[in-house]
């Protein structure tokens, strides 16, 4: 038996590594182990090591890329299940094409899991200005990620606040940016972050744009799922602009102008033409 033993920072890179070991040595899928995080602790110390790097292995750059994405994601089973499949995935020519294989499209689906889950981090972190001294602004976050999303979404953040420093903090990892330099460090407890001044304007930016015409509900917690609303700042004024949006929208509809009928403007046009004519 192979105990596998996978970090949680270069999960995606150790992963791999190991796949590439077994598949290389013939380790079929019953014999592999795979402990994320320690989290069998002494139970399997003395288990098998891996084997040595072998020859080459080739898979198809459709399976390495839902790979790369899939190990993200919290299932414990993740690593067992994309090994399962590039395991067979060495006889199975078009395994990755069959819509009706039932184990590709679970993996498909924990596949779009993570995918959202990235999305959702990029459009609901939000940070605090740290107010500290010197040449480059300092904020910080607390966020909390379905999957294990920060790795792999840190990078964008790196690109789009290339000109601070930043932290985000989560209970599994935290991403920091220093100096232009990108790094991730063990998780942690929410940290007791400053009042920042920005959320005021953040608010009141969320309650104009707001329109109590368009208001549906399950699609607003589609995209923005409940689970994020203690973190946001925003989300405070959701309660009161949801049962305001009726009378708010009566009102909208009281001050908008009259228009009169299409058949008032040809009488007025014969009017018009009339009293011409008697002219």
């Amino acid at each position: 038996m192979y105990t596998v033993p996978l970090p949680r920072i270069g999960t995606d890179l150790a992963w791999r590594d190991a796949a590439k070991r077994l598949i290389g040595a013939a380790i079929p899928p019953q014999d592999v182990l795979w402990d994320f995080g320690s989290e069998m602790g002494e139970l399997f110390a003395t288990a098998t090591p891996l084997p040595p790097p072998s020859r080459r292995i080739k898979a198809p750059q459709s399976f390495i890329q839902m790979a790369d994405t899939v190990v993200w994601h919290k299932d414990p089973q993740r690593f067992a299940r994309l090994y399962a499949m590039l395991w067979r995935l060495r006889h199975e020519t078009g395994l990755m094409q069959d819509r009706a294989d039932q184990h590709l499209a679970k993996l498909r689906q924990m596949e779009k899991g993570v995918n959202r889950c990235k999305h959702k981090m990029k459009a609901f972190v939000r940070f605090r200005d740290l107010r500290q001294g010197g040449d480059r602004r300092s904020f910080a976050a607390w966020f909390e990620p379905t999957h294990h999303t920060v790795e792999p979404t840190a990078p964008f953040f790196a690109r789009r606040f290339a000109d601070m420093d930043w932290m985000i903090a989560t209970p599994d990892v935290t991403a920091q940016f220093v100096d232009g330099n990108l790094s991730f460090h063990p998780g942690q407890p929410k940290p007791d972050l400053p009042e920042d001044g920005a959320e005021a304007l953040w608010g009141i930016y969320f309650c104009n744009i707001f329109n109590p015409a368009r208001v549906k509900i399950q699609a607003m917690t589609s995209e923005m799922p409940k689970k994020y609303w203690k973190n946001l700042p925003e989300a405070q004024h959701i309660h009161d602009l949801i049962a305001g949006a009726e009378a708010k929208m009566q009102k909208m509809q009281d001050a908008a102008p009259t228009i009169p009928p299409e058949r008032a403007e040809r009488i007025q046009k014969q009017l018009r033409q009339q009293k011409d004519d008697d002219q």
